[in-house]
Formats: C-alpha cells, sequence, structure tokens
C-alpha cells in the first residue's frame, strides 16, 4: 500500500488499483466510477469498463489512454454498479467494491478462485446483515401505499449513480414518476447501455410546469443531508415523505444512514455474511483487507483460519 493506493509488482510489471492519480509507470485499474475511486489525473495506461470511462467523463474526468482489456489480465464483474469490475491477474483478485446479491438489473459478482485476495469491507461488522430484496420491496411498496392513500408524495433517495437506478427498476411502477435533474441524467446513461428504466421528467421541468402541485406522486433523488435546499424545498411546498435506502441504517450506531424520514437498509456492497463467504468461496491463501472495517474483519477471518491482515500505507512496502 502506497501514498497512491495499492501497487502490485508483478513479472516486472506495476500494477496500480484503483490509484489517487494514474501513474505513467504502469498499469493503472479503475474498479468503478464512483468518485472516491476515479483517479485525480491522468497518467499512463488505465483499464476499465467502457461504462466506467463513459460514466467517468460524464461526471467530468476524461480517462487518457484508456483500454478495456489488456492481455493477461481478466475484468470480472463486481456487481457493485453499472460497469464495475474487479481485476483478477497473477492468481490475485482485487474485488474494488463489491456485491454478491443480484439487485435489479445487477447480478451478484462471481468469485474466481485465487491465491490472493484483495477485499473490500465496507460493512466488515456482523452486525450488517441487510435482509433479502424481497422483504425490502413489500416493506417500501407497502409504505409507499400507505402514504399514496393520505395524498402524501414520496422521495426515494439513494447514491445518483447506483442506488437510484436500483430504486428506480425496483419501484418506478408507482406514478407518476419524477427524478432529482442528476439521477435524471445518469438514468439516461444506464438506458445508452442497455438497462431497463422507465422515464421521467426531472425536478426542475416538474416544478416548473406545476407538476408536482397535483399530490400524491414518487421521485427518486440522491442521498443528500435533510437540511439540503432541495428537501427542504420538497417538504415545505409539497409536503414530501423521504425514505433513505443505505446499509448504514442497518446500524444504530451510524446516523448518518438515517437522515430521512424512513431508513431502508439496503446496499451495493456485500454485508458481512457475504463478504465471508466470498474469501471462502475464492479459496484464497492470503487475503488482505482494505476499505472499511479492516482490522475487525481480517480478525474474523483469522479465527475462521483464514490467513488475513489488513493492507494500511506501509503495512506491507512490497506485499505481493
Amino acid at each position: 500500500m502506497t501514498k497512491n493506493g495499492i501497487l502490485c509488482e508483478v513479472d516486472e510489471k506495476r500494477v496500480f488499483l484503483d490509484p489517487k492519480h494514474s501513474d505513467v509507470s504502469g498499469v493503472n485499474f479503475v474498479s468503478h466510477a464512483h468518485t472516491d475511486h476515479l483517479p485525480s489525473k491522468n497518467g499512463g495506461t488505465i483499464l476499465s469498463s467502457i461504462e466506467t470511462n463513459e460514466i467517468a467523463n460524464l461526471r467530468g474526468f476524461k480517462m487518457e489512454n484508456h483500454v478495456e482489456s489488456l492481455d493477461n489480465f481478466d475484468l470480472i464483474d463486481s456487481g457493485h454498479i453499472l460497469g464495475a469490475k474487479g481485476l483478477h491477474f497473477d492468481d490475485i483478485f482485487y474485488t474494488g467494491d463489491i456485491c454478491t446479491r443480484d439487485r435489479g438489473f445487477l447480478q451478484g459478482a462471481k468469485i474466481p478462485k485465487c491465491k490472493t485476495l484483495i477485499t473490500e469491507c465496507t460493512f466488515g461488522l456482523p452486525e450488517f446483515v441487510f435482509p433479502k430484496i424481497e422483504e425490502i420491496q413489500k416493506q417500501v411498496n407497502e409504505l409507499i401505499s400507505e402514504l399514496y392513500g393520505k395524498g402524501v408524495p414520496v422521495i426515494l433517495m439513494g447514491y445518483a449513480l447506483g442506488k437510484a437506478q436500483t430504486i428506480t427498476q425496483l419501484f418506478g411502477h408507482w406514478g407518476p414518476l419524477f427524478f432529482h435533474d442528476s439521477v435524471k441524467e445518469m438514468n439516461s446513461l444506464h438506458q445508452k447501455f442497455g438497462v431497463s428504466l422507465n422515464d421521467g421528467i426531472g425536478h426542475s421541468e416538474a416544478e416548473k410546469n406545476g407538476l408536482l402541485e397535483k399530490k400524491p406522486w414518487v421521485m427518486v433523488a440522491p442521498m443528500v443531508s435533510s437540511k439540503n435546499k432541495f428537501v427542504q424545498d420538497m417538504k415545505s411546498k409539497y409536503g414530501a415523505v423521504t425514505i433513505g435506502f443505505s446499509g448504514w441504517a442497518q446500524s444504530t450506531k451510524f446516523s448518518f444512514g438515517r437522515r430521512t424520514d424512513y431508513s431502508i437498509p439496503m446496499s451495493d456492497h456485500c454485508d458481512f455474511n457475504e463478504l465471508v463467504d466470498m474469501v471462502i468461496k475464492s479459496e484464497a491463501e492470503q487475503v488482505y483487507t482494505i476499505h472499511g472495517f479492516v482490522d475487525e474483519f481480517a480478525e474474523h477471518l483469522r479465527k475462521i483460519g483464514i490467513r488475513s491482515q489488513p493492507l494500511k500505507e506501509n503495512s506491507l512496502d512490497n506485499f505481493i
């Protein structure tokens, strides 16, 4: 682990995994297009899916020297968001952000066998075990139905990239259907790649034309603070109720997972049990934990007989 992220040196190749800035001296793998995984500047070859490249471009980062494939590198669907990949090379598997659970148009990741596994553990504590997607659908549909019966409009909130598209697919049958402008733009890109999502009007146009006055309605919006002007306007003008979707809602310890009127534990990451199952299925001889509860999850893996240690800056200069 370096200041620029994870560096693997294999057969005279330098492979940077989700680097903070792409390095001219090697291959730079970008797992997906969430901003915390995009490099801040170009340099060297950037390896990612075509979807990640286009989403990054939409978000203001144009990848130079981008390639979709390289010999001896296998990009594995990670099930996190559209275009998200893990990287399998030289008997190493790097998960990036990963989810093994099917959710709408997103299929859960299939884990390759490897000797060395580098895995995220965002929800690497036993308390993070998420309900099945069918249970979430039933709960939320019943809640929307109850609010509709009272004439109350509903805002469904999740990350603009990833969660918002899953929410659209799961609950887009409710109408009238509106989108925050940022979600509508991201949905359009998903539709370009063949993802089936119901259409709706953006919130600026809907407000301009007085469409939000006719209640109830459903709107899909990004997860923002309850103090955000958009949320405050929707509540004060239209009496809207917010339903937020976040894995952090599973725990009472993390208040930022419950910033909405109703909070639903749904995530684009593996939960604790899924993480453990993924590690076992990989049959890895050595596991390195990154992103999240790295110490706790590594300790749990050691307790069940799996060699594991957290990967932190300077923890291993040449760990492979």
